[in-house]
């Protein structure tokens, strides 16, 4: 007897319905795969780009390249090319150093100092804790790193400047200039917000701080820049700051406190496929990985001895390495310490914490060389940087 093989059929489906479900049914699947390819494609390349870049700078650091060994990464995948050697500036520089210059005990008398920032300042300011402030003017904060406290126990009287305030607001590189340059004035008078002292004292202590998306540079640029920018060159960025030591000069019993802009995330959230089709055409598609490098350039100068304060000769301006220390000292051009699983360029409390426990002598140093903050004034020229 023949097995009978019982079959089950379902709903017959007309060819022509069939035709149509599959072919509205494919620029989805196809989106969908198209997305996972470009996020793959500009994590791979992310990640070749910093390896060759940190091998790179290893061996040139040890006394060159290894024979045979290749001195860029091209990925030549969607038409995507770069190469690290042109990108990367990861040489050694030469710091400006106080560690040996002044003494970094608290202060013998109490400086009045205004620090000007936005969300990741706020979070450097503030305690470990929940969330609690306004204006990212926060009195704890989980990223929180303690530098208020860490202020006030050296002698400082801290006030701050941020978001719903005129002189808080805009804090972006090329905002610096015009605000300087037109609110100097209130700057110096600023107690609280835009709240000015009462009794005539003034901040003999300003620090001032941009975003992270100060970092993300587009380019190189064109030498001398415009310091008006408003495109975010390093040369743009170079004219800019060489701009405000015109400003800073006029004022040279204050001290201003130039802390660099912290590093951006090295990965960047998923974003819509349209949008981010869009941005490679517009030929931003790699924004992040190349502004890594770029960021790296720009604030090197900042802080080298060749840069940003060569021929300065004044004691009142200095430079607070928070992007170096953010980076773990070197390690990467990108966060070593964002949070929300890589994704979010604001640091944790772990990185505001070192960078306030390293902040505090730093600026106690800096003060003295000027001669604030004690009896009797101390000798001492150029500037200093971190």
């Amino acid at each position: 007897m023949k097995s009978q093989t019982r079959r089950f059929r379902g709903p017959t489906i007309p060819l022509k319905t069939l035709r149509k479900q599959v072919f509205d049914g494919f620029p989805i699947a196809f989106g969908l795969l198209a997305q996972r390819i470009l996020l793959f494609r500009e994590t791979l390349f992310i990640r070749l780009l910093e390896f060759n870049a940190d091998n790179i700078s290893y061996f040139k650091r040890c006394g060159g390249m290894p024979r045979g060994r290749v001195d860029s990464v091209t990925l030549p995948f969607f038409g995507i090319f770069a190469s690290s050697s042109n990108m990367n500036n990861t040489s050694p520089i030469q710091r400006l150093d106080v560690t040996s210059l002044s003494n970094s005990s608290p202060l013998l008398e109490p400086l009045d100092l205004l620090f000007i920032h936005h969300s990741c300042g706020g979070e450097l300011f503030a305690a470990a804790g929940a969330e609690r402030g306004t204006n990212c003017i926060l009195v704890t904060h989980t990223n929180g790193g303690g530098l208020r406290a860490v202020l006030e126990k050296e002698g400082y009287r801290v006030h701050e400047a941020s978001y719903g305030s005129k002189l808080g607001e805009n804090t972006d590189i090329f905002d610096w200039l015009p605000k300087f340059r037109t609110e100097m004035e209130d700057i110096l008078a600023c107690d609280m917000q835009d709240a000015r002292y009462q009794d005539g004292r003034h901040n003999e202590v300003v620090m001032f701080k941009s975003c992270f998306p100060n970092n993300e540079f587009v380019g190189e640029g064109t030498a001398p820049g415009k310091p008006e920018g408003p495109e975010l060159t390093v040369w743009n960025a170079k004219a800019t700051y060489t701009a405000l030591l015109g400003e800073f000069r006029k004022h040279p019993q204050v001290l201003f406190v130039c802390v660099r802009a912290p590093p951006m995330a090295r990965i960047e959230r998923p974003k819509p496929l349209l949008k981010r089709m869009a941005k490679n055409l517009r030929g931003r598609g790699y924004l992040l990985a190349t502004s890594g490098p770029l960021a790296r350039e720009f604030n090197n100068w900042l802080s080298s001895t060749d840069g940003w304060l060569k021929g300065y000769g004044l004691k009142n301006v200095v430079v607070f390495d928070y992007y170096d220390i953010l980076t773990g000292r070197g390690r990467s051009d990108f966060c070593a310490y964002a949070t929300e699983n890589g994704y979010d360029s604001h640091p944790s409390r772990e990185g505001n914490e070192k960078a306030a426990e390293a902040l505090g002598p730093f600026l106690n140093r800096a003060v003295r060389r000027l001669g604030l903050g004690q009896s009797a004034p101390v000798a001492g020229a150029g500037a200093v940087g971190h």
